[in-house]
């Protein structure tokens, strides 16, 4: 991998999806009742996802990636479309951790950081963001600034700087996000936006 440089804090990328066939398939997945927050793991640890799988050993680190191996769940499995979707990330680097993330109305997820996503980082893993499903009152800020994010859209954010999300809607706020290795091929996607 090249050296690390200094990066936008985000960077939408030149990749657009189906928002309608995405929206189907993460409706079809979403359950019963939850809380504000909802997660649902399309990819994950191997041992997580197929439980007769031994336990990787302790990681010291888990921000690379490279701890434990990485298995489509069921759900990702009754939905194509978003297969689809890490297929094609895929061609550019190797997938890891994927998550449908929905925000019920009236929600906040306050302001944090996650300190390994970041390019810029050590050992970092990067979030790609999709958004599957926005309404009027969906607000994400990064570093204090909106992110105007439109469904279907790609992004690449640093999210090792402080971000926040508001969902003043009705309705839900749904987005497809895929944690990745940085390598070559995805840095190149990135920096030629």
């Amino acid at each position: 991998m090249e050296p690390k440089t200094a990066f936008k804090d985000r960077i939408q990328l030149p990749l657009n999806f189906d928002v309608e066939k995405m929206r189907k398939e993460s409706q079809a997945l979403k359950k019963e009742h939850y809380e504000y927050y909802k997660v649902i793991q399309l990819r994950g640890p191997a041992h997580l996802v197929d439980t007769s799988l031994p336990f990787p050993p302790p990681a010291s680190d888990y921000a690379d990636g490279s701890w434990c191996d990485w298995l489509d769940t069921p759900a990702l499995e009754k939905s194509p479309y978003l297969k689809s979707i890490i297929d094609k990330i895929s061609e550019y680097t190797t997938v890891n951790l994927v998550r449908l993330l929905f925000l019920a109305p009236k929600s906040v997820v306050k302001e944090h950081t996650d300190p390994t996503l970041a390019l810029e980082e050590e050992k970092a893993m990067i979030r790609l963001t999709i958004p599957i499903d926005n309404n009027e009152g969906v607000a994400f800020f990064l570093n204090n600034t909106l992110i105007p994010m439109q469904v279907g859209e790609c992004w690449y954010l640093r999210l090792s700087d402080p971000h926040r999300v508001i969902n003043d809607g009705t309705t839900d706020r749904v987005n497809l996000t895929i944690d990745v290795i940085p390598n070559n091929k995805i840095i190149a996607l990135i920096n030629n936006v």
